[in-house]
């Protein structure tokens, strides 16, 4: 007699599930898993609330981090110059996101997703400022990251939006 044990599986989270269909998955789930609010969001439109809602904080404080780079004493002007701009661009990227978010609420996902495309948008600017500089200008490492990172997170919320119709 052959005796056969199986543990159970736990069905996958609606985090889990939505994630599935992201380009990041471990990225979509480790964002969510890093909000006290999501385990409150009980559907897909929750979800791409809270996606959204992410990428305004990833925004916000990409902005506060390039005027303080800005704002350091040791910044040289045309350093100066150009995170200043990076910060007026990553607040730009909020407003979008913003917009977004407001969009969701009233079931304009349409309008949520182009709100959302353009948040995506004004990092790739703070990048080219960079290099349009006549001495070509260092893109900072950790600009670099959050760029990535907000990339990836509008992308994460676009394809959410993308699942709600």
């Amino acid at each position: 007699m052959i005796c056969t044990t199986s543990t159970p599986t736990t069905p996958p989270t609606l985090v889990q599930k939505t994630c599935n269909a992201t380009s990041y998955y471990d990225f979509c789930v480790s964002s969510f898993q890093s909000q006290p609010d999501s385990p409150k969001a009980v559907d897909v439109k929750g979800l791409s609330s809270l996606a959204v809602t992410i990428a305004i904080s990833n925004a916000t404080n990409t902005s506060t981090f390039a005027a303080s780079l800005a704002d350091a004493t040791s910044t040289k002007p045309p350093l100066r110059s150009v995170l200043r701009s990076c910060a007026t661009k990553y607040r730009d990227a909020r407003q979008a996101l913003q917009w977004s978010l407001d969009a969701l609420a009233a079931d304009s996902y349409d309008y949520a997703f182009v709100h959302v495309s353009a948040a995506a948008e004004y990092p790739n600017v703070c990048r080219v400022l960079f290099r349009q500089t006549p001495t070509r200008l260092a893109y900072p490492p950790e600009m670099a990251r959050r760029e990535q990172d907000l990339e990836h997170l509008c992308t994460i919320a676009l394809e959410i939006i993308s699942l709600l119709g």
